[in-house]
């Protein structure tokens, strides 16, 4: 997937429409939220904004990201560093700032999404974070439906600036 959303995708798209490569912008849910964040983070002049409906924000922190991880990129945790978003700012990445919506109801809130690790993350790097939480949302379609057009709201000002 990365290399699809990361190249293809973009070469797809601008194949297909007029596009403008200085206004582009990236969303995501759960683990494709993780990615968006962690695209972002390693391109941060592609992207004017980028978002996350209930992301998992350390994968190598939480049991079904390290189970992720090590399926996908091995045993090697120095490999998982470019994947986990913590890691990233940690290491330095910079983003100009994110939306991350989570729904307190979320059954994966304390034990794999862990939130407060971006929270904590962002203000140490001074990268603006707006961390919404949502109650009464769980992790489902709904809870993407019913924000959705808020956070598409949030896209547009920042590429129409």
């Amino acid at each position: 997937m990365w290399s699809y959303v990361t190249a293809e995708l973009p070469e797809l798209i601008a194949g297909q429409f007029p596009v403008d490569p200085a206004r582009q912008s990236i969303l995501g849910h759960s683990m494709g939220g993780h990615g968006a964040l962690t695209i972002a983070l390693r391109y941060p002049t592609r992207y004017r904004a980028a978002s996350a409906f209930s992301p998992i924000v350390a994968p190598s922190q939480v049991p079904w990201g390290t189970k992720a991880l090590g399926g996908y990129l091995g045993d090697d945790r120095a490999a998982w560093r470019q994947h986990d978003a913590i890691a990233l700012i940690e290491d330095g990445a910079r983003f100009s700032d994110f939306l991350v919506d989570y729904g307190d109801a979320d059954q994966f809130l304390n034990e794999q999404l862990r939130p407060e690790l971006l929270e904590r993350a962002c203000a140490h790097a001074e990268i603006p974070l707006n961390l919404r939480r949502q109650a009464g949302y769980d992790h489902s379609l709904l809870f993407r439906i019913d924000l959705h057009g808020r956070s598409l709201r949030w896209h547009a000002a920042r590429l129409a600036a």
